[in-house]
């Protein structure tokens, strides 16, 4: 009979440290959308700041670089690249798209824009301006960047910054799965900025 209650009690103690682990400061669970944000192509990899003049980390994106304005991508600058990086890659996404969209297309996130082969000595791409390296394709198979454009809500978008010991060859425009899949075990050091942008309604 003791052993039973003991087995219970521990039962329990396990369910609330697995509660403290997986759930956030005000006692919910991480969005799962979240988890999938979070860079996972290589977790031992040395950390880079990445920046934006235009918005701050969780600030509002403003509306010139969306749908609703011009369109064109922000300005984005980084810095903390190792010694050996040889290019950056950039891939900008929204988790946040609706469910349906997710299920009807077969995709988790909406790829915003898709930037490979940004040599080495280049810290900055400017605003409104056809960025150093080569574009792949985005969520709507175009090389080019394509703002936020959320059409329920704010949505989230994050802008993943890769330091890589190599270059990258593709015989066409690849997809962000196809240079996701190329970098692993290239990238050297991540930098991460994630912005918000809600519509006008």
């Amino acid at each position: 009979m003791k052993g039973w209650i003991l087995a219970a009690v521990l039962a329990v103690v396990l369910a609330g440290a697995g509660w403290y682990v997986f759930g956030s400061s005000s006692n919910h669970p991480i969005p799962p959308d979240t988890i999938e944000s979070i860079s996972t192509i290589n977790p031992n990899a040395m950390p880079m700041t990445l920046m934006s003049p235009a918005f701050e980390e969780g600030g509002a994106i403003p509306e010139k670089y969306t749908c609703d304005g011009p369109n064109v991508n922000p300005e984005l600058s980084w810095a903390g690249a190792p010694e050996g990086t040889k290019s950056f890659a950039l891939i900008m996404d929204d988790p946040d798209i609706p469910e349906s969209v997710k299920q009807a297309r077969g995709i988790r996130v909406f790829d915003h824009w898709v930037v490979y082969n940004i040599p080495a000595e280049i810290m900055r791409i400017p605003e409104s301006a056809k960025p150093p390296g080569v574009e792949g394709l985005n969520g709507s198979q175009k090389s080019a960047y394509t703002g936020p454009c959320p059409p329920d809500a704010e949505h989230r978008y994050f802008f993943y910054l890769y330091a890589l010991d190599t270059t990258l060859a593709f015989d066409a425009p690849p997809s962000r799965a196809e240079v996701e899949a190329a970098i692993k075990g290239h990238v050297l050091a991540e930098g991460q900025l994630m912005g918000k942008y809600d519509r006008k309604r």
